[in-house]
C-alpha cells in the first residue's frame, strides 16, 4: 500500500503582480488544501498605507508575518497554501520561526511582464509606484531555503502545473 504523503504547507511568494493571488487559489485545489490570502492578515493600518503608495517597515511587517506564521503552524501536517510576498530572507526565515516545516514557490518574472499584469488589475490596493520598491527589497530564495522557484509566463493553469511538478521534487516536509 502506498504511503500518503504529508501535505506541504505552500507559502506562494513575490513581488506584487507576480500572480500569488490568482494561482494560490490554483494550487490550493490542486493540492486540495485550504488557501489563505496573504493581504488578510494585514492590519488596516498596512493597507492604509500601501494604498496610499508608502512602502511598509520591517516593523510594520513583523505583526502581518506573525499572523500568517500563526496560520501555517496551525496547517503544519495538513498541508496549506498563503500567499506572502516574503520578499526577504528575515521575512521567510519569521515564517519558518512560527511553521518549520513550510515551502516556498517564489513567481519570478521581467518588471516588464509584472508591471504590465499590474497595470491591468481591478480594484487592488497595491500601486504600480511600488513596484520599484518590491523588486530593491526582493532576495531571492537561498540553496538552504525549501522551496522553487516558478516563472510566471503563460496562463495560469500553465504556472500552476510548473509549481506542482516543482513542488514534487522537494523532500517530506517536517513535522
Amino acid at each position: 500500500m502506498q504511503q500518503l504523503r504529508t501535505p506541504h504547507v505552500v507559502v506562494v511568494m513575490g513581488v506584487a503582480g507576480t500572480g500569488k493571488t490568482t494561482i494560490g487559489p490554483l494550487l490550493a485545489a490542486r493540492l486540495g488544501v485550504p488557501y489563505a490570502e496573504g493581504d488578510d492578515f494585514h492590519p488596516p493600518a498596512n493597507i492604509a498605507k500601501m494604498s496610499a503608495g508608502t512602502p511598509l517597515t520591517d516593523e510594520d511587517r513583523w505583526p502581518w508575518l506573525d499572523a500568517i506564521g500563526a496560520w501555517a503552524h496551525g496547517r503544519a501536517g495538513l498541508g496549506g497554501v498563503v500567499s506572502s510576498s516574503a520578499l526577504k530572507r528575515s521575512y521567510r526565515d519569521r515564517l519558518r520561526a512560527a511553521a518549520p516545516g513550510v515551502v516556498f514557490v517564489h513567481l519570478t518574472g521581467s518588471r516588464e511582464l509584472i508591471e504590465d499584469r499590474m497595470s491591468h488589475r481591478q480594484g487592488h490596493f497595491m500601486p504600480t509606484a511600488l513596484l520599484d520598491s518590491q523588486f530593491a527589497t526582493l532576495q531571492p530564495l537561498e540553496a538552504d531555503e525549501a522551496g522553487v522557484a516558478v516563472d510566471v509566463a503563460g496562463s495560469p493553469e500553465e504556472i500552476t502545473e510548473r509549481a506542482i511538478t516543482a513542488l514534487q521534487s522537494l523532500p517530506e516536509p517536517a513535522l
